[in-house]
């Protein structure tokens, strides 16, 4: 039995939907993946570290983000007053 043209379009739009959904999880996937590295690198290097700390306080605008990167600010200061120190 032949599906009617709703049936099609109902069915492309769901694939669609699915590849949506597919390309999403991908590119949170990819932004988790820069987000360790980086960090790590950040967390190993006085310049990097400065460079990290840096952007992230003058982008993470909104109070729950900056709440979240608390901690990690504070390592990133630490890794760069080493550097300072020495």
């Amino acid at each position: 039995m032949a599906r009617t043209i709703d049936q099609q379009i109902a069915s492309t739009q769901a694939k669609l939907a699915r590849l949506k959904t597919r390309q999403k999880a991908s590119e949170t996937r990819r932004k988790i993946i820069v987000g360790a590295i980086v960090t790590s690198a950040a967390l190993n290097d006085p310049k990097i570290a400065r460079w990290m700390a840096s952007t992230l306080r003058k982008n993470a605008t909104r109070e729950v983000d900056q709440k979240e990167l608390v901690g990690l600010l504070e390592d990133l200061d630490q890794v760069a007053a080493k550097a300072d120190q020495t």
